[in-house]
């Protein structure tokens, strides 16, 4: 019923990117100011099941603020997004602007205007010129195909150094079912989600408040587990569209192999593109997995993972490669969570730098060593329950404080 597999994909071959009954373009549309693609568009054949999940921030952009209201009818057909102005505190005239580009989307794509989500990128407080978009929107269905995916990934980025795709396929009923999932990401990223945005493309058939539910699950093990600085944003969204062209049986109800199948699948391509942006966090150059377990509580595990996770001394320390303990200890102290400081261990990789909460100092050069790799893992474990969590992070490095002195310069 369900093989599923990771399909590899390159950015310089777009056949590598396409789902069934989804076409899509990108355009240089002068909002950066400077020679790059900066606008796109992504449009589903057939009306689609639509689920998605935005910023918790009190302060919503106002694509956030429309897209959420697009939503409530599970279903959409189009997603415009561009980068370089991200259309947040615009007042009025950022959210009439987002309900006009909307309309200029529908009507050009000849679909319900409730039936296209927009999304913004970049700079706060600016306002984007409807020129821009006047032009911009007619170009873009002009340009529409089914090999435009990877030109779209490109137009997202804002600091981002790469692009970030990633390609399921798996078999549901007889039929090979694709998920494409897009994202950009580098700075401003801290569950719950942040300054990213994700787009997400199945031919597979799902009812929509299902859809929801698979996706909510998935965004919370995989795009609110990571964190790069702590910082929310205003914008941060993540859509996912449905459109059933693939041909199965639509997939209703969550206690089905099929279902089962499809969220497995779905989880792991979030997972994947979420551990993307973390490692390409502005100036990082290690991926960290902070991992508590031995909580009473899941809760205390996630407060605990996510305190250490954002603290800027353990992460300069992971840059400096100093197996500083005490850093991972203190943090954890702050957190909020009751727990006996003498039974805590802690370990980098396999190597234990922590026992009863003592230092192993004779093992610190071999903690050292770990904190060399690219990728490595911190464990902390409480001795306290059965629980556990995990939370992917980066280190903090020169590079972040010039990317994010000079961003809007």
């Amino acid at each position: 019923m369900s093989n599923e597999k990771k399909v590899a994909v390159s950015l310089d071959d777009p056949a590598e990117l396409m789902v069934p009954g989804f076409q899509a373009a990108a355009i240089k549309a002068g909002i950066r100011g400077k020679d790059r693609l900066d606008m796109a568009l992504i449009y589903s054949e057939k009306p689609a099941a639509l689920a998605g999940v935005f910023t918790t921030s009190q302060v919503k952009a106002a694509p956030v603020l429309l897209g959420m209201e697009h939503l409530q009818g599970g279903r959409g057909q189009a997603i415009l997004v561009n980068s370089g102005v991200a259309n947040a505190c615009s007042g009025a005239q950022g959210m009439e602007l987002a309900r006009n580009t909307a309309a200029m989307a529908a009507q050009a794509l000849g679909v319900k205007i409730t039936d296209v989500q927009v999304c913004s990128t970049g700079v706060i407080g600016e306002q984007l010129d409807p020129a821009w978009f006047a032009k911009g929107v007619p170009a873009l269905v002009a340009g529409l195909g089914s090999d435009g995916f990877a030109q779209v990934a490109r137009a997202m980025m804002t600091t981002d150094t790469v692009a970030k795709v990633e390609k399921v396929s798996l078999e549901i009923g007889g039929r090979e079912v694709t998920i494409l999932g897009l994202a950009k990401g580098a700075g401003m990223i801290m569950p719950n989600m942040a300054t990213m945005l994700s787009f997400i493309m199945t031919d597979g058939a799902i009812a929509p408040d299902l859809l929801q539910s698979m996706l909510l699950k998935a965004v919370e093990r995989s795009f609110n587990a990571i964190t790069v600085d702590g910082d929310t944003s205003t914008n941060d969204t993540v859509l996912l569209l449905a459109n059933g062209v693939a041909g199965h049986a639509p997939i209703t109800a969550m206690a089905t192999p099929e279902a089962q199948a499809f969220q497995q699948a779905l989880e792991r391509l979030t997972r994947n593109l979420a551990l993307k942006i973390v490692a390409d966090g502005e100036g990082a150059t290690k991926l960290i997995t902070v991992r508590v377990q031995g909580a009473s509580s899941r809760r205390d595990a996630e407060k605990i993972g996510r305190t250490i996770a954002n603290s800027p001394l353990f992460k300069t320390a992971c840059f400096g490669e100093d197996a500083n303990w005490g850093r991972i200890f203190a943090a954890a102290g702050r957190a909020g969570v009751a727990f006996e400081q003498n039974r805590v261990d802690i370990f980098f990789d396999a190597v234990q730098m922590v026992e009863q909460g003592l230092g192993l100092f004779a093992n610190e050069a071999a903690a050292t060593e770990v904190l060399k790799q690219d990728d490595f893992v911190v464990t902390v474990d409480l001795h306290a329950g059965q629980q556990s969590w995990e939370i992917y992070t980066c280190d903090l490095s020169y590079d972040y404080v010039k990317i994010n002195g000079d961003y809007r310069s």
